[in-house]
């Protein structure tokens, strides 16, 4: 079965970080442009970090840069999103997507004191 499952989320305070790993099974990732997206209450699905291959750069969306970092662990077969200094506007829905093969089913991340 073809699936990426993300996992990682939780409730944190501003300030804090947290790193959302996001496992495939049935492919592998590793010749696949991987991304994070995020979702809030009432806004539109945005792209948050993109990985464009194992071997190329990355890409992120201007309101995360300098504070959260995609990377990829081949051996595991799992991509992760480390999020620092996180801020309350950060809270959504993260989900995990590999291009033309699966989205995940999301993982809440709430920054809130």
């Amino acid at each position: 079965q073809v699936q990426v499952v993300e996992s990682g989320g939780g409730l944190v305070q501003p300030g804090g970080s947290l790193r959302l790993p996001c496992a495939a099974s049935g492919f592998t990732f590793s010749a696949r442009a991987v991304s994070w997206y995020r979702q809030a209450p009432g806004k539109e699905r945005g792209l948050v970090a993109r990985s464009v291959s194992a071997y190329s750069s990355t890409n992120y969306a201007d309101s995360v840069k300098g504070r959260f970092t995609i990377s990829r662990d081949n051996a595991k077969n799992t991509v992760y999103l480390q999020m620092n200094s996180l801020k309350p506007e950060d809270t959504a829905v993260y989900y995990c997507y590999a291009s033309g093969i699966a989205w995940g089913q999301g993982t809440q991340v709430t920054v809130s004191s």
